[in-house]
C-alpha cells in the first residue's frame, strides 16, 4: 500500500513539475530563442550574399556572422539554398502587401499613381542588398525567379491594382488598363530604384527625380488622362 502511495505521489509530482515547466516560460523562451536565431541567420546570410555572392559564401561564414552553430542552418533551412526561400518569406512578412497604413490615399487617381511610383522607387532602393542577392540567382535558377514573382512581384502588383480601383475614375478603365498601371508602378520602381542607381551607378536622387518625370508623362498620356 505504501509503495502504491509513493508511486502516486511521484507521478503527481512529475505532473506538477511538468505543468510548472510549461507555465514558467521555459518552452516559450526556447521558441523565442529559436526565432531570434533564425532571424540572425537570415540577416547574416543576406549581408554575406550581397557582399560576397551566393556561391562564394559558406554556411560556416553565415553561422559565424550570426553567432550561431552551423548545424542550425541545416536544421532550420535544410541548407544554404533554403535560406533563399526564407529570405523572401521574411521580406514579405516584414513589408506586408497591404501598405494602406504606410501611404495615405491621394485625392485623385493621377496623384495616387505618382505617389505609388515614388514609394516603389524608395522601396527598391531600400531593398537593394536583397535584390543584389536574388536577381543574379534568378538568372541561373528559374525556381528562384518563380518564387520571387509569386511572393513579391505578382502580389505587390495585385495590391497596387486593388488600391487604384478604389477611385471612381477607374470605373471607366478596363481591368487590363488598371493592371497595366499597377505593373508600371513596379517597373518604374525597379528601374529607377535599383537598376540605375545600383547597377549603372547613377545618383539615387537623380534617378528618383527621373522616375517622377516618367510617371508624370505616362499619366498625362491622352489615353489615360481622358478618363482620370
Amino acid at each position: 500500500m505504501d509503495r502504491i502511495t509513493r508511486r502516486k505521489g511521484q507521478a503527481t509530482g512529475r505532473v506538477k513539475l511538468g505543468l510548472a515547466g510549461s507555465g514558467n516560460g521555459t518552452r516559450p523562451k526556447r521558441t523565442r530563442d529559436g526565432a531570434a536565431k533564425k532571424q540572425a541567420l537570415i540577416r547574416a546570410a543576406l549581408g554575406l550574399f550581397a557582399s560576397k555572392g551566393y556561391e562564394l559564401t559558406t554556411t560556416r561564414e553565415i553561422a559565424a556572422s550570426a553567432g550561431c552553430a552551423e548545424g542550425l542552418i541545416h536544421r532550420y533551412f535544410k541548407g544554404k539554398s533554403g535560406l533563399l526561400a526564407a529570405m523572401i518569406e521574411h521580406r514579405v512578412s516584414k513589408e506586408g502587401l497591404d501598405f494602406s497604413q504606410q501611404l495615405r490615399p491621394a485625392s485623385t487617381l493621377a496623384d495616387e499613381f505618382l505617389q505609388l511610383v515614388d514609394r516603389e522607387v524608395e522601396r527598391m532602393w531600400e531593398n537593394r542588398d536583397f535584390l543584389r542577392v536574388f536577381i543574379p540567382r534568378a538568372i541561373v535558377d528559374p525556381s528562384v525567379g518563380n518564387l520571387m514573382n509569386r511572393a513579391l512581384i505578382s502580389g505587390r502588383a495585385k495590391a497596387i491594382s486593388e488600391r487604384l480601383k478604389r477611385y471612381e475614375s477607374c470605373v471607366a478603365l478596363k481591368q487590363e488598363s488598371i493592371d497595366a498601371l499597377a505593373q508600371a508602378v513596379g517597373m518604374l520602381g525597379l528601374v529607377f530604384g535599383f537598376v540605375r542607381p545600383v547597377l549603372l551607378g547613377h545618383e539615387f536622387p537623380g534617378a528618383k527625380k527621373m522616375a517622377a518625370a516618367v510617371a508624370k508623362t505616362l499619366i498625362a498620356n491622352p489615353a489615360v488622362s481622358s478618363v482620370i
